[in-house]
């Protein structure tokens, strides 16, 4: 589409053309991001070709905040907010929080959002994620480190973290293809795929968490409701005490871990 006019049924009618089942709500945002017709018409174009609304927008909505999103970071999901909620629920009154696994930094934000003044610390491999996220907990002060889970932390956080959101990829390595293709041709593999039986990345934090949790602090990881047994488990084994929380409006499954 080379040019279009700021009409919302032509952008609904290319949306719909495309695919798009929720074209008029797409539309509605379009229109209100672009700046002038040819960046509508590119990102349109974007959209039809399949790219996630939220990095054609630049921003994902979670929480109630806008979260900048790059090429190539993770997308939050809105199922996640549950994680924030069991989060707030356990330890509300959380003065250290630590966002791992932290891909665009939407769970740190949502959280020192909702807590007001707190330490906060995020943590990814992924050096785009470690640039995005910086952008969205800037406003709250928090800090963002870049290496391999625990090991991008500072030592002196060890047995002090209060909230530790470790929103770790969960995907078995060859279910990856079976993805819709908005997750698998643009977001990068290393926050999508967790290993065998998707529990790899998850089995590692939850033997390391219970040395940095301070008292009364808790490990939350999302994961699916046929991997949550094996999820306890890794909890059990690592000094935790478990317990899972579901909610079947969004699909989310969280499992919660405390130090006894």
């Amino acid at each position: 589409m080379s040019s279009l006019s700021f009409s919302s049924d032509a952008v609904v009618t290319a949306l719909r053309a495309a695919g798009c089942v929720f074209a008029e709500d797409e539309a509605r945002l379009l229109l209100a991001a672009a700046a002038s017709p040819a960046e509508l018409a590119s990102m349109v174009d974007r959209r039809a070709a399949g790219h996630p609304l939220e990095l054609v927008l630049g921003w994902a909505e979670f929480r109630g905040l806008h979260i900048v999103v790059e090429p190539g970071v993770f997308v939050p999901r809105r199922r996640t907010e549950f994680l924030v909620e069991q989060a707030l629920a356990q330890v509300p009154d959380a003065s250290l929080v630590v966002d791992l696994c932290c891909g665009s930094g939407a769970v740190g934000a949502a959280l020192a959002a909702a807590l007001g003044t707190v330490e906060l610390h995020a943590a990814d491999i992924d050096p785009a994620a470690v640039r995005c996220a910086r952008r969205n907990i800037a406003a709250y002060g928090g800090r963002v480190h870049a290496g391999d889970l625990f090991r991008a932390l500072p030592a002196a956080l060890r047995g002090r973290i209060d909230i530790l959101a470790a929103n770790v990829p969960y995907v078995p390595t060859d279910e990856v293809p079976l993805l819709p293709a908005e997750a698998r041709d643009h977001e990068p593999l290393t926050a999508l795929d967790g290993g065998t039986d998707g529990l790899d990345l998850l089995r590692r934090v939850a033997d390391e968490a219970a040395r940095w949790l301070a008292p009364g602090g808790c490990l939350l990881v999302e994961t699916s409701e046929r991997q949550t047994a094996a999820a306890v488990e890794a909890f059990t084994w690592g000094g935790l005490m478990p317990r899972v929380a579901e909610c079947e409006e969004r699909y989310a499954q969280v499992v919660v871990g405390t130090v006894p």
